[in-house]
């Protein structure tokens, strides 16, 4: 369902405090940045119909299916997808299995001219895939085929070595974690160390498990019920610019941005107040994939040479043309251009 966000007046007056034109600037150096993108892939399968009956069976509806398939990158691939949209260069590490689905992945990860050579097939898992039906717009049930089990030793090792060739001739590194077996502890200090080694750009989307083990980053973005989780007990009856800056001081992180759903996105920076970017979406339809633009735009800007602040808020305009799309999807550079002109003429 359609929902409309209006800007209040404060919001508008933090907002005006980014200057339009640099952002447009960043934009357009955004283009050939390259970013390794290492976590968890999966594929999202759309299947759409219509209802117009209740099941004789049970008490649920009946979907007639009425157009093909849909099949996209999801997860950490959805990540590199956005990336490329955006001009940049991206290359994955992640599994799939040794199935149809996996193979498909690939595929419409090439058709975004996205670098796959990082992939590596198991024959002993298959590839995640995520299967929503939707009906009349509306999701009716999401089907989720998957292993969540760490990978073992040798496929561990396996992954280390892929992401390090990968990293070594890098622009800035994205770990997206969906706890699906891929960023094990041995993984992610590895990987961490190494991409510190050689001065890399290191943002991180993560999840509950391991979220402690992501020191030293650049950027870690959590939204509010990541981070509560993760702080568990030290997140009680504080408030959410307390609690981010305690996971700051636990990570030794450099910054950290928290993404709050309609309240926008918080920013903490050692030695600075938090300051918070309001959401800049018109429309809502979807917000499945949101946080893949974000992080994707985030560290694009980031290793273009932005500010915090102005990755932060490029980041927020991308994430708000997105939302206006349904299902998981990416955003142009083209379209983030246009949205950026629209917003100076306002």
């Amino acid at each position: 369902m359609k929902k409309t966000i209006k800007l209040s007046n404060k919001s508008q007056s933090i907002l005006s405090s980014v200057d339009k034109s640099e952002l447009l600037g960043i934009v357009g150096m955004l283009q050939k940045k390259k970013i390794v993108v290492i976590g968890d892939v999966m594929l999202d399968v759309y299947i759409k119909g219509s209802v117009a009956r209740i099941s004789p069976e049970a008490p649920i509806p009946v979907v007639e299916i009425n157009e093909k398939d849909t099949k996209m990158p999801g997860g950490a691939a959805n990540v590199a997808a956005n990336i490329t949209a955006l001009g940049g260069k991206a290359s994955i590490i992640g599994t799939t299995g040794k199935d149809p689905a996996g193979r498909e992945l690939v595929s419409e990860l090439k058709k975004y001219n996205v670098d796959t050579r990082g992939m590596l097939a198991l024959g002993d898992r298959p590839t995640t895939e995520k299967t929503r039906v939707i009906a009349n717009t509306q999701q009716v049930v999401r089907i989720d085929r998957e292993v969540k089990s760490a990978l073992s030793n040798k496929q561990q090792d396996q992954v280390i070595r892929q992401a390090i060739k990968a990293i070594h001739d890098a622009d800035g590194v994205i770990f997206e974690d969906y706890n699906k077996g891929l960023l094990t502890v041995k993984v992610i200090r590895k990987l961490v160390a190494y991409a510190k080694a050689k001065k890399k750009v290191i943002t991180v989307d993560p999840k509950f498990h391991n979220f402690f083990e992501f020191k030293g980053v650049t950027v870690m973005k959590p939204n509010m019920k990541e981070m509560t989780e993760a702080l568990g007990t030290e997140a009680v009856g504080e408030s959410f610019e307390t609690i981010g800056f305690k996971a700051m001081k636990r990570l030794q992180c450099q910054s950290l941005v928290l993404t709050r759903s309609e309240h926008g996105m918080t920013i903490f920076e050692k030695g600075m107040p938090s300051r918070t970017i309001p959401t800049v979406a018109r429309e809502v339809y979807d917000v499945s994939g949101a946080g893949d633009t974000v992080i994707a735009t985030l560290t694009l800007a980031l290793t273009a040479g932005a500010t915090l602040l102005q990755a932060t808020a490029l980041a927020n305009y991308a994430a708000g043309i997105e939302v206006e799309k349904l299902g998981v999807a990416t955003v142009s550079a083209e379209e983030l251009t246009q949205r950026l002109l629209e917003e100076m003429n306002h």
